[in-house]
C-alpha cells in the first residue's frame, strides 16, 4: 500500500512539472485520500451490487448459517451477514471493510457441487480473508489502481494533443523530465497492475493456510479447489474489477503458458500449486 502511496505521488510530480502545474500534485494525492475513503465505507455495497448478491437469512439457508457460525465460534470472529449469488458456477468471496462489518457470498453453483467438509473449507478461507483485513487491502488497492490508469491516461492525452512545459528554465533538463514522464505515464499502470495481483496471490496463499488450521482437515478445502477449477464456465457477473475477491478466478481465462508474464499478471496463485501445498500440510 506504501507503494501504490509512492506511486501516485510520483506520478503527480512528474505530471504536475511536465504540465508547469503544482495544483496536479494536489489533485493527485487528494484524489488517492478521496477514492481510498470511498472504497473503505462503500466498497462491500458495491461489490455486491455488481455482482448481483442477495442476502439470505438463517431460515433460508439453516446449514450454511450454522456452518459459518460455527466456523466463527472456533476463530473468534464475528458472524458475518451471508449473501448467495444465483449462479450455477462454483465459487466464493468475502467484502467488507472490518470483521464486524464482514459479507461473505457464495454461488449457488457453491452448495449444489459441494459436501458439507468442501463448503467447510472454502467458508474458512474466505473467513481467514475476513480475519486478516485482507478484504480491506484489496479495495484500497483495486482503487489505487484506478487512480493511477486514471491519472496516466490524463497525461497521455494530453502529450497527444500538444502538451508541453511552458515558462521552465530547465532546459535539457525540463525535456528529460518530461520524456521521463511520458514514459512512466505508459509503464505505471503496469507496475500499478502488477503490484495489485501480486497482493491478491500473496492473500490466497495465506487464507488457505489459515484455512486449514482453522478446520483442521486441508483435504476439504483442496477438494473443493478440485471441483472449482473442474467447472468450465465463468461467474456471468464477475468482471475484472471484482475477479481478485474470489476464491478462485470466476473468469475462467484459457489456460496460457507457464510464463513470468502469465504468473506476474494473474489475479490467483495456480490452483495446482494451492491443491499441492495443502495436501502437503497434511501429511
Amino acid at each position: 500500500m506504501t507503494g501504490f502511496l509512492v506511486l501516485v505521488i510520483l506520478l503527480g510530480w512528474l505530471f504536475s512539472y511536465s504540465m508547469n502545474s503544482p495544483i496536479i500534485l494536489y489533485i493527485a494525492v487528494i484524489f488517492s485520500i478521496v477514492f481510498s475513503l470511498i472504497s473503505y465505507w462503500h466498497s462491500d455495497k458495491i461489490v455486491l451490487k455488481i455482482s448481483g448478491a442477495k442476502e439470505v437469512k438463517k431460515k433460508d439457508a439453516p446449514e450454511l448459517y450454522r456452518l459459518v457460525e460455527n466456523l466463527c465460534i472456533t476463530a473468534g470472529l464475528p458472524i458475518p451477514k451471508v449473501y448467495v449469488i444465483n449462479d450455477a458456477a462454483p465459487n466464493a468471496f468475502a467484502t467488507g471493510r472490518n470483521p464486524e462489518k464482514a459479507v461473505i457470498a457464495v454461488t449457488t453453483g457453491l452448495l449444489e457441487k459441494l459436501d458439507k467438509t468442501e463448503l467447510e473449507g472454502v467458508v474458512a478461507h474466505e473467513l481467514s480473508h475476513v480475519g486478516n483485513y485482507d478484504i480491506l487491502i484489496s479495495t484500497v488497492a483495486t482503487i489505487m489502481v484506478g487512480i493511477v490508469v486514471l491519472l496516466a491516461d490524463i497525461f497521455i492525452r494530453w502529450s497527444i494533443f500538444g502538451g508541453r512545459r511552458k515558462g521552465g528554465q530547465g532546459g535539457n533538463a525540463d525535456l528529460i523530465i518530461t520524456i521521463v514522464a511520458v514514459v512512466f505515464a505508459i509503464l505505471a499502470p503496469l507496475f500499478a497492475y502488477l503490484l495489485q495481483f501480486a497482493i491478491s496471490r500473496k492473500q490466497e496463499y495465506k487464507a488457505d493456510v489459515d484455512a486449514s488450521l482453522l478446520t483442521r482437515y486441508p483435504e476439504g478445502l483442496a477438494k473443493a479447489l478440485e471441483k472449482i477449477s473442474q467447472y468450465s464456465q465463468p461467474v456471468k457477473k464477475a468482471n475484472r474489477a471484482t475477479a481478485h475477491l474470489y476464491i478462485s478466478s470466476p473468469l475462467k481465462e484459457k489456460k496460457k503458458k507457464n510464463s513470468w508474464w502469465s504468473r506476474a499478471m494473474a489475479t490467483h496463485p495456480p490452483i495446482e500449486n494451492r491443491i499441492a501445498r495443502l495436501r502437503a500440510s497434511n501429511r
